[in-house]
Formats: C-alpha cells, structure tokens, sequence
C-alpha cells in the first residue's frame, strides 16, 4: 500500500465529510457561531495531535539525543512551526488555535466552555476525566475520545495518517464562500473567521498536506501492516468527523 492507496481507501468516507448536509444548513450568524462553538475542538485536537507527533518523532528532553530519522524530524517541525507560530492579519505571531479563539469571540460565539477545557488540562487534569466529568455534546466527546485514543496508542504512523487524511482542508469551498457572503451581512463579524480559514487553505492545503504525506511515507516505510493500520485510522478520523458536523446539525434542528 501507499499514499495513494490510502486515499482510494477513504474516498468514499471523505466524500462523506464534504458533502454533508451541515453546510448548506448554516444560514445565519447563529448558525456559524454554532458551528465555531463545535469546530473549535477540532482545531484545538489538531494541535495536540501535532505535538504528540512531535513528541515520538524528535527529541524533546534534556539532555538530548538523535531520535528517528532527520527528514521525519524536519517534516515535524516544519509543521510544528507554521502551526504553532503563525501570523495573524496585523502580522504578529499566533498559533492557529489562538487564531481561532479571535474568531470566535469577534463573531460573538461562546468560547468559555474551551476555555473551560484548557484551564483544566493546564491544572493537571487528565483529558480522559474532562471528558467523563464534563457537560460538552457527545458528538465533542467521541471526536476527542478518538484522537486522545489515537495519540495515547504510542503508534507514530497512526498519529500521522490521523493527523494527514482528517485535517482541516475537509472544509469545502462552499462553506468559506458562505462565510464570505454573511461577513457582508455583517460586517465585523466574520473576518478573522475568513483570514483563518483562508490562512488553512494557503498553508495547510498546500505545503503542509504534502509534508504530512511525507511523513506518513516516511513512517510506514515498507512495512504493510503499518499501511493498513494509517489507512484504516484515517477512515475512523474522517467517520468521527462525520458524527461531530451530524451532532452540530442536529442540536441546530432541535
């Protein structure tokens, strides 16, 4: 199996994703705030999956020592820093999380259940009781229960497949042109939202898509059990995707 393989194998699943009725649903502020108020967990799961890469592929004690391969150690990075440390619209250095955070709050969504969750993981307590112990929507739960499971399995080419195949260029252009078009509406509002999305597809739809697809090259090597294995994460991630645009949708309808 390879990279191509792979992508014939989730195919239909990532189709799924992108062509889910969520989007044409959304016709109001409300509606994208609803979207941002789920979303932001996405991107934030996003981040810890990079670090946890980060962490298995390259040296991040003291004192150091050589891990794994120098070009997997370079993709990494690459990816850690464009993620990590960003620019914003005036030009100063953000991550994309911390990006979208603004967004939400200049579009008036909701942010203190996030914060909420990033205050706990900063005191200490564990994700896994975050998230038995919190009020957030089941959809939220069963999409970071999977990337929590995916990173605490230790296995790099796992972490990378879910991190390469269930990223963010699985927002369609038809929802940033939707976005653009309620940013007229409501001037203001949307256009840090726009800038991050715009900034995703520049950076990520493009140069870190093809890192990440080295890295996955690079992880799996020749080793077939390892490309069934990324290939069969991958489809999970896109699945979970899936359920958590189905669980926005549905609390929209009730």
């Amino acid at each position: 199996m390879n990279i191509e393989k792979i992508q014939e194998t989730i195919a239909n699943t990532r189709e799924t994703v992108i062509s889910h009725p969520l989007y044409a649903s959304l016709e109001s502020l409300d509606d994208i705030r609803l979207f941002m108020e789920y979303h932001v967990y996405a991107v934030w799961d996003f981040m810890s999956l990079l670090k946890g890469l980060q962490q298995h592929l390259t040296c991040v004690q003291v004192p150091w020592v050589p891990v794994g391969n120098a070009a997997t150690r370079y993709l990494i990075n690459e990816i850690v820093t464009g993620e990590e440390s960003d620019v914003d619209m005036d030009g100063n250095r953000c991550s994309h999380f911390e990006l979208y955070e603004r967004a939400m709050k200049q579009a008036g969504a909701d942010t203190s259940k996030i914060k909420a969750l990033i205050s706990a993981i900063s005191a200490g307590t564990p994700i896994s009781s975050i998230l038995e112990q919190s009020s957030l929507p089941e959809a939220v739960k069963g999409f970071l229960g999977f990337t929590f499971e995916v990173i605490a399995s230790g296995k790099a080419h796992i972490m990378a497949a879910v991190f390469t195949f269930g990223r963010e260029d699985l927002i369609p252009d038809m929802f940033h042109a939707l976005v653009k078009d309620m940013d007229q509406k409501f001037p203001g509002k949307l256009g840090t939202f726009i800038y991050y999305l715009e900034r995703h597809i520049e950076v990520d739809g493009d140069h870190h898509s093809q890192l990440a697809m080295q890295m996955v090259q690079e992880l799996c090597g020749n080793d077939s059990q390892k490309w069934e294995e990324a290939a069969e994460y991958a489809r999970k991630s896109l699945q979970w995707r899936t359920q958590l645009w189905s669980g926005i949708l549905q609390e929209k309808n009730s």
